[in-house]
C-alpha cells in the first residue's frame, strides 16, 4: 500500500472514530487533498471532482472541508483576499510561496520550533502556534522569465 493511500485510510480511521459518515464524495474530497501537493483551493478540488460526481456542489466540498478542519485532517491557508487554499500535512512545516503564480511548496525546518519557546521567555506571551512563510519565486516562473523575449521599454508620451 502506497503512504498516501495509508494516509487516506488513517483519515477515515479519524473519521469515522469523531463520528463523521465517509460517504463517496467526502472519501474522495479527502483523497484528493492527501495526493495533492498544491494545496488545493475549494473551487480546484470541485473542479477536479466534478466529473466523477456531477451532482456534488461546491458547497459540498466548502462543509467537508469544514469537517476535515474540526477534526485536525487540514489546515486552512489564508493569505490575504485570495481564496483560502487547504493543506492536508501531518507533520509541523512551512511554506514557500511564488509571488509570480501563488504556487505553495512544503517546507520542512525543525530547527525553527525553538522560535515559540523564546518568544515566550521573551514576551511572557503564553504560546501555542506559530507561521512563517517564505516568498520568492518558483523554478517554473524563473524559466518563463528567461524564456520570455525582453520588452523594449516604453518611453513616457507624457507632454
Amino acid at each position: 500500500m502506497s503512504d498516501n493511500m495509508s494516509k487516506v485510510d488513517h483519515a477515515i480511521e479519524m473519521l469515522k472514530s469523531s463520528g463523521v459518515r465517509i460517504t463517496p464524495q467526502r472519501h474522495a474530497i479527502l483523497e484528493y487533498l492527501v495526493f495533492s501537493d498544491s494545496h488545493p483551493t475549494a473551487d480546484e478540488i470541485y473542479k477536479a471532482l466534478e466529473h466523477k460526481f456531477p451532482n456534488m456542489s461546491v458547497a459540498t466540498v466548502y462543509n467537508n472541508l469544514r469537517v476535515f478542519k474540526k477534526t485536525g485532517l487540514v489546515k486552512e491557508l489564508t493569505y490575504g483576499d485570495a481564496s483560502s487554499r487547504f493543506d492536508f500535512s501531518t507533520k509541523r512545516h512551512y511554506h514557500v510561496i511564488c509571488s509570480n503564480c501563488g504556487k505553495i511548496v512544503d517546507f520542512f525546518y525543525p530547527v525553527l520550533d525553538e522560535v515559540e519557546a523564546l518568544a515566550a521567555q521573551v514576551t511572557g506571551f503564553k504560546v501555542d502556534h506559530h507561521r512563517l512563510e517564505i516568498y520568492g519565486v518558483c523554478p517554473e516562473c524563473q524559466a518563463k522569465e528567461v524564456d520570455a523575449p525582453s520588452k523594449p521599454k516604453q518611453e513616457s508620451s507624457i507632454s
